[in-house]
C-alpha cells in the first residue's frame, strides 16, 4: 500500500528524514560554495574555504543552531518552506534541490507549475549588480532581493508563502502603505496594469487555486480591482513601461529604468533598476546604497 494514502500521514511528507545522509549533504554543499559565490566579503582571517554555517543561516533568514542542528544530525523535520529558504541559500540547482527534498522526507515542488526555487545562475546574476534587482514570479511575489533592491522596496521576503499580501499586486489594492512610494499620477496605470497581469495569470491556468485565490479576495475587498475586473484587460506586458518613478522616504524621488528578464517558462522575472549616468537619480541611488546598507546594518544587531 502507498504510504500516503495511510491514515494521519501527511500527504506532503512521503519518508521519514534520513538524517545522516541529509547532514552529509548539507555540509559537502556549504563547503563546496566560496563567501564570493554568494556576495559575501571573504575577510582576511578566514581559514575555511567554504562558507560557514552562521552564513548558510544568514542567506536563509533562519537561527545558526537550527541549521547546526540539521548538520550535525540532531534536527527536527525541515517543513517545506524551511528547505526552500535553504535551497536559495546553498545556490542548489532544481535536481539538487528536489535531492534535499527528498533526503528530508518532503515532496519535492512539482516542476511544471509556478514555483519558488530560483537557480544558482539568477542568483549569482542577482549577487554581482551594483543597482536595485529583484527576482519574482508572474503574479508579482518576491522570490529574491539584492541589498540595494531591499533598500528601494523595502523586503518584501517577510510575508508567509501562503500570505496573499506576498503579492505586490494584492498589496496594492489593500493596503494604502503600499502606493506612498509611487507618484500619485502613476497610481491610475498601475492598478490597471495589475488587474491585467492577474487576468493574464488565469488564462496562463485557469486552474491555479492561488490565483485563483487573490482574484476572489480582490473582488470581495476592493472596489476599484473589481471595475477593473469587469474590463477583461490582457494588454500588460513586462517591461513594456520601462522608466519607473519612486519616492523614496530617504533619497526622494528616483526615476529608474527598468530592465526585465523572464524565464522560459514565464514563472519567473528578473528586474534590474538603474539610473541614467549623471542624472540626479544616480546620485540618489549612490545615496541609497549608502542609507540602505546602514539600515541593514543596524537591523541586524
Amino acid at each position: 500500500m502507498d504510504r500516503r494514502s495511510l491514515p494521519g500521514v501527511a500527504k506532503h511528507q512521503i519518508e521519514r528524514v534520513d538524517r545522516d545522509q541529509l547532514a552529509d549533504f548539507l555540509r559537502h554543499r556549504r563547503e563546496a560554495l566560496k563567501p564570493e559565490d554568494v556576495g559575501l566579503d571573504r575577510g582576511a582571517r578566514r581559514r575555511t574555504g567554504g562558507l560557514r554555517r552562521e552564513e548558510v543561516a544568514l542567506l536563509a533568514h533562519m537561527s545558526t543552531d537550527y541549521y547546526t542542528r540539521l548538520e550535525q544530525r540532531r534536527g527536527p523535520q525541515p517543513s517545506t518552506v524551511m528547505l526552500a529558504a535553504i535551497a536559495r541559500a546553498l545556490r542548489l540547482t532544481l535536481a539538487e534541490r528536489d535531492h534535499l527534498y527528498r533526503l528530508a522526507g518532503q515532496v519535492p515542488p512539482r516542476h511544471d507549475v509556478r514555483t519558488d526555487h530560483v537557480g544558482p545562475g539568477i542568483l549569482r546574476v542577482l549577487d554581482r549588480l551594483d543597482t536595485p534587482a529583484l527576482v519574482t514570479n508572474d503574479i508579482a511575489e518576491v522570490l529574491a532581493q539584492n541589498e540595494l533592491g531591499i533598500a528601494l522596496l523595502g523586503d518584501e521576503s517577510r510575508f508567509a508563502p501562503d500570505d496573499p499580501c506576498r503579492s505586490r499586486w494584492y498589496r496594492w489594492f489593500t493596503d494604502p502603505a503600499e502606493r506612498e512610494l509611487h507618484a500619485p499620477d502613476e497610481h491610475e496605470r498601475l492598478s490597471r496594469t495589475y488587474a491585467a497581469g492577474l487576468r493574464i495569470a488565469l488564462g496562463r491556468d485557469p486552474g491555479d487555486a492561488r490565483v485563483r485565490g487573490l482574484i476572489d479576495r480582490l473582488l470581495d475587498e476592493s472596489g476599484e480591482f473589481a471595475a477593473l475586473w469587469a474590463d477583461h484587460d490582457v494588454s500588460w506586458q513586462p517591461g513594456a513601461e520601462p522608466r519607473k518613478v519612486f519616492l523614496h522616504p530617504q533619497v526622494g524621488r528616483l526615476e529608474l529604468e527598468c530592465q526585465v528578464l523572464i524565464a522560459e517558462s514565464e514563472a519567473q522575472i528578473l528586474l534590474v533598476y538603474t539610473a541614467i549616468p549623471g542624472s540626479e537619480s544616480a546620485d540618489r541611488l549612490r545615496l541609497l546604497g549608502v542609507v540602505g546598507g546602514q539600515a541593514l546594518e543596524t537591523a541586524s544587531r
